[in-house]
């Protein structure tokens, strides 16, 4: 049996379309010290990445402090986003190379969405005045699901957004009609956790690191359609 046609493209966003997983690191190691608290970049590409903020603040704390502290979370979190905003205030996260020429021919056999644990501003942000701003017909980020990556809500929301959205998919679309693109661990488990097929890229982890993914990829330049359906059959 052949396997089922791609309809839905995903794409997660911080180190797969915006170069921008450096700042999240800087801004979350300033934040953090502010607490008295030290993060290492070792750390951080750990357990961490690709977590949405809520959730890796919450766990860095934890870690650190050894219990939960929600009200001092959401202090930290709020901080972090604060100087993510100002570290990216006069210089704008670039787009990753490849990813204009992937979005825009996917867009004429796909259905393209987001889903980031980053912030629906920062990521607005940074899709502003770039050729694929309007691309993407369907949106989720961070404030949109009760939990973030490696759990499988974000994917899956997007999925039943994608297929209540005028003009209505017939048939609805399955998930695993769905491939997302994704770098780090935590969004590779969220994503084959709903189901999905997943197309890792070496942007974060070196490819060793990303083998629970059904493609590795160095990176997006020069991918395309063909390649992407070719090397998924």
């Amino acid at each position: 049996m052949n396997p089922p046609r791609l309809r839905v493209l995903i794409f997660d966003f911080n180190g797969v379309i915006a170069d921008d997983e450096s700042t999240h690191f800087l801004a979350f190691q300033q934040a953090l010290a502010e607490e008295g608290i030290t993060l290492t970049k070792e750390e951080y590409y750990g357990p961490y990445l690709g977590m949405d903020e809520r959730t890796c603040t919450a766990a860095l704390l934890e870690s650190a402090t050894g219990k939960s502290d929600p009200v001092r979370a959401r202090r930290i979190a709020e901080r972090k986003a604060a100087v993510f905003t100002s570290l990216t205030a006069t210089r704008k996260p670039p787009l990753f190379p490849g990813v204009v020429d992937l979005v825009r021919q996917a867009g004429e056999c796909y259905r393209l969405a987001i889903a980031s644990g980053g912030r629906r501003e920062q990521i607005e942000f940074a899709l502003r005045d770039t050729p694929i701003e309007n691309s993407f017909s369907v949106l989720v980020s961070a404030e949109d699901v009760p939990v973030g990556k490696p759990d499988p809500a974000i994917y899956r929301q997007v999925l039943e957004k994608i297929n209540t959205r005028e003009p209505r998919p017939n048939p609805l679309i399955e998930p695993a009609e769905c491939l997302v693109i994704e770098d780090s661990l935590a969004g590779i488990q969220a994503a084959a956790n709903a189901g999905m097929k997943v197309v890792a890229v070496a942007t974060t982890y070196p490819p060793p690191q990303l083998t629970a993914a059904h493609l590795v990829l160095e990176n997006l330049e020069g991918a395309s359609v063909d390649l992407l359906e070719s090397r998924l059959k």
